[in-house]
């Protein structure tokens, strides 16, 4: 007798391994990863961008006008603080709107790589077989002719390929086919418009690490040479050193400042000189929108003002003859302008030196002992000036502004008010140790802003490359056409089936009714010249409706 032995119970399933850390890490960076290249998110911070340029526009910048930000922090001692923790006082370069500048590029570049890759495999790719039913197309119709199945699509292909159109015939299923496409330029277009997007983004980002810019203001008859130790605010890229610098010093010969009949300014003219250290130097006229182009570096006029000048006679009978320092303007309307113009040497000591703080009117009028500008032009010019004597803190080691005196050196009693009165061309002001101090008249002075973007012409050329994409990519459409021989007349003639699929704007309609009009011309046509002669013989040989 034979024992057989229960079966044993099937082994439960080994639970399923969960993934690894690693790879659990590496899906999720993955998926971060597709949502950043995804051409909505490029969308959503290119917006970003765009919006967080705005506070650039609306508020002052350091790097473009350090005055205007501290007059600003003047007007707006409790909003200033807050703005310039968030660095809406130096945007494009805060780290915030460093960071969506750095994840758009990176998006744009993860989005359009790709799609140029399969663009490029779209070109080499033939039009797609025809659908098995053309009448679902949006745009379909039926074309009856006498001509057999081939010769109709021969009529077809003709008119197609004059429309610069790619072609294809096949044959499924013992009918034949032809499918047609154009139009490829369209997406050629969207790469075009992207990839130069990306190239305008290199050619900024180039433009910053690699350029610079400085501003300084030069009053008639002076020069500056390109150096960061004489401009009086200036900004370089992360990769600018000072001996990257191009060697050119310029000069301001003269100043033209014209008005409009309400006074307002219509223009501004400089006649400078140009040239590297040690040379004559070229003249040349700049403008506003006229700026001096040299080896890529442009020299701009940014506005102007008027510099006093003053003729400082000793008591021991020492004299300094037109002396003198801008005179910032603080109503632009009437050019009425403020400054200080300092002394240090005058004297033995650093005690004896001499500052003299005023207040500037191209066409003054005294009311009431007070002065004011009542005209921008140079008419009548005249000066208010309060004399201080005393030591001016400029070797201290601190920071102080060239433009005003130092309020601290007052309030501590190292300067001290010797005198102050107004005066007009040739009007003197005696202190009481002898010194005489008179008005000699007043020079114009320029403000100039010299700068040097190595990016500009790629930024340009990218800018042409984003409009050209642009256009190519609203302005051309993709557009496909499928025709196939579905049904034999009863006659031996053929039944063609014509579709198209179109992507772009606009209304297809009209385009496919011109396409069906054209094609059942031509198969008339060709019909009629394969037709027998009247007397019976052979038909005529066939020629194409374009070769009529």
């Amino acid at each position: 007798m034979t024992v057989t032995a229960p079966p044993r119970p099937a082994a439960a399933p080994p639970p399923p391994a969960r993934p690894s850390a690693v790879r659990r890490l590496a899906g999720f960076l993955l998926r971060q990863w597709r949502r950043l290249t995804a051409m909505r998110t490029a969308i959503v911070l290119l917006f970003l961008l765009a919006l967080a340029a705005i506070p650039g526009s609306l508020l002052p910048q350091r790097s473009l006008s350090q005055s205007k930000v501290s007059q600003y922090a003047t007007d707006h001692p409790t909003l200033a603080p807050l703005l310039d923790r968030l660095y809406l006082f130096d945007v494009f370069s805060s780290p915030w709107f460093a960071a969506v500048y750095l994840l758009l590029f990176v998006s744009l570049i993860g989005c359009v790589l790709p799609r140029a890759l399969e663009h490029a495999r779209a070109l080499r790719t033939p039009p797609p077989p025809a659908p098995r039913r053309l009448s679902r197309l949006p745009d379909a119709a039926e074309l009856s002719t006498p001509l057999p199945a081939a010769a109709a699509l021969d009529v077809v292909e003709e008119e197609l390929r004059v429309r610069r159109y790619r072609v294809v015939r096949r044959e499924r299923g013992g009918v034949p086919e032809l499918s047609a496409e154009k139009g490829l330029l369209k997406e050629a277009g969207n790469l075009v418009f992207h990839l130069a997007l990306v190239a305008l983004l290199l050619a900024l980002a180039g433009g910053k690490l690699w350029g610079y810019e400085g501003s300084i203001l030069v009053t008639e008859g002076q020069r500056f040479c390109n150096s960061f130790q004489q401009y009086d605010t200036y900004s370089a890229g992360a990769l600018v050193e000072g001996s990257d610098l191009t060697p050119i010093c310029v000069g301001l010969d003269d100043f033209r400042a014209e008005y409009e009949e309400d006074l307002t300014a219509a223009s501004f003219t400089a006649d400078v000189t140009y040239g590297a250290p040690g040379e004559a130097g070229r003249p040349t006229t700049i403008g506003v929108n006229d700026p001096l182009r040299v080896d890529g570096d442009r020299v701009y006029v940014t506005g102007h003002g008027f510099s006093p000048t003053f003729t400082v006679t000793l008591p021991d009978g020492t004299t300094f003859d037109d002396v003198s320092a801008p005179f910032l303007p603080t109503e632009q309307s009437t050019m009425a302008s403020e400054g200080a113009l300092k002394l240090p040497d005058l004297g033995a000591g650093a005690e004896d030196q001499l500052a003299l703080q005023g207040f500037f009117a191209p066409t003054g009028l005294v009311q009431g002992g007070i002065l004011t500008s009542i005209d921008p032009r140079p008419l009548a010019p005249q000066v208010a000036i309060v004399a201080y004597q005393g030591y001016l803190g400029l070797d201290s080691g601190l920071p102080q502004s060239v433009y005003s005196l130092d309020a601290s050196q007052i309030e501590r009693g190292r300067l001290s008010e010797v005198g102050r009165g107004n005066l007009s061309v040739g009007e003197s002001l005696t202190l009481p140790d002898g010194t005489t101090v008179t008005f000699t008249g007043a020079k114009e002075f320029a403000s100039l802003q010299f700068s040097h973007d190595p990016g500009q012409v790629w930024v340009l050329a990218a800018a042409i490359a984003v409009l050209a994409g642009l256009l190519g990519m609203l302005l051309l459409r993709r557009e496909r056409v499928f025709a196939r021989a579905d049904t034999a007349a009863g006659d031996g003639g053929t039944v063609l089936g014509v579709g198209v699929l179109t992507r772009g704007s606009g209304d297809g309609t009209p385009r496919f009714t011109a396409l069906t009009d054209d094609l059942r011309a031509a198969l008339a046509a060709r019909a009629t010249t394969r037709a027998p002669s009247a007397d019976g013989g052979a038909p005529r040989p066939e020629a194409s409706p374009r070769d009529r």
